[in-house]
């Protein structure tokens, strides 16, 4: 059977039991679980307005700007510890001990350092994409065959050559893996931050749906933010594909 024919077999099952056990059968009222029916009445609402689109934009801004943002530093840092081990030895212990914290746990210090808006949550977007980006970035220089960065010495080249013309090529994969990490973690930290620190976005009206027991909106939030997934997970697919094979 076709591939995608095959994919599609689980969420048809799902999406059948789920009318049968809310419009048929009736096992759940409609503000513990929406019937496909109210979902499907919320989602025209929401296009309709234009507040779907909205949100979704604004979601998006700040999933690539926090995820740019972190990139810029991480990228370079990255390269320069996995090269130096001195620097490296220099900063391992406070890589080690910052890495580990969820990066919802700064949402406290985010609102109190920034107040309400954007900016609070892309700082938790940084912070949470941060680390797997300089990790993954340090990984990869650490895998740089040692035959090239003697060749390039070899024939002359200064530390900064040798960084930018074999070291960075040569991580480019790894960090591509890396930046894939992120985003995941990415999309994770922007509907977090946005659920208790933004006046806009998809985790805002998640938020604000479910203070209004409004379930069919909170179903339309969070399969847009799957779709927002979804989209990412095959651009980075397809351009490893283009650019490794």
């Amino acid at each position: 059977m076709n591939k995608k024919v095959l994919s599609l077999i689980i969420p048809v099952t799902l999406i059948i039991i789920w009318f049968l056990i809310t419009m048929v059968f009736k096992v759940f009222p409609d503000y513990i679980i929406p019937t496909p029916l109210d979902v499907l009445n919320a989602g025209y609402s929401l296009i309709i307005t234009g507040q779907l689109l909205d949100d979704t934009i604004n979601t998006l801004f700040k999933v690539l700007l926090g995820i740019i943002l972190a990139t810029i530093v991480a990228v370079p840092l990255g390269l320069i510890l996995g090269w130096s081990e001195r620097l490296e030895a220099m900063s391992e212990l406070i890589v080690s001990i910052l890495r580990p914290i969820p990066p919802v746990a700064w949402i406290p210090f985010s609102l109190l350092w920034f107040g309400i808006g954007i900016a609070p949550a892309v700082f938790i977007i940084f912070m949470g994409c941060i680390f797997p980006i300089l990790v993954y970035t340090i990984d990869g220089v650490k895998r740089t065959d040692k035959v090239l960065i003697e060749a390039g010495q070899t024939l002359g080249a200064n530390d900064l050559q040798i960084l930018s013309k074999v070291i960075f090529p040569s991580s480019f994969p790894t960090i591509v893996t890396g930046l894939k990490v992120a985003f995941g973690i990415d999309l994770m930290c922007t509907v977090s931050a946005e659920m208790v620190g933004s006046t806009s976005g998809l985790g805002q009206m998640i938020m604000t749906a479910s203070t209004l027991s409004n379930t069919g909106d909170i179903v339309i939030g969070m399969l847009a933010i799957g779709i927002i997934g979804l989209v990412f997970d095959r651009l980075f697919i397809h351009a490893q594909r283009k650019i490794f094979w």
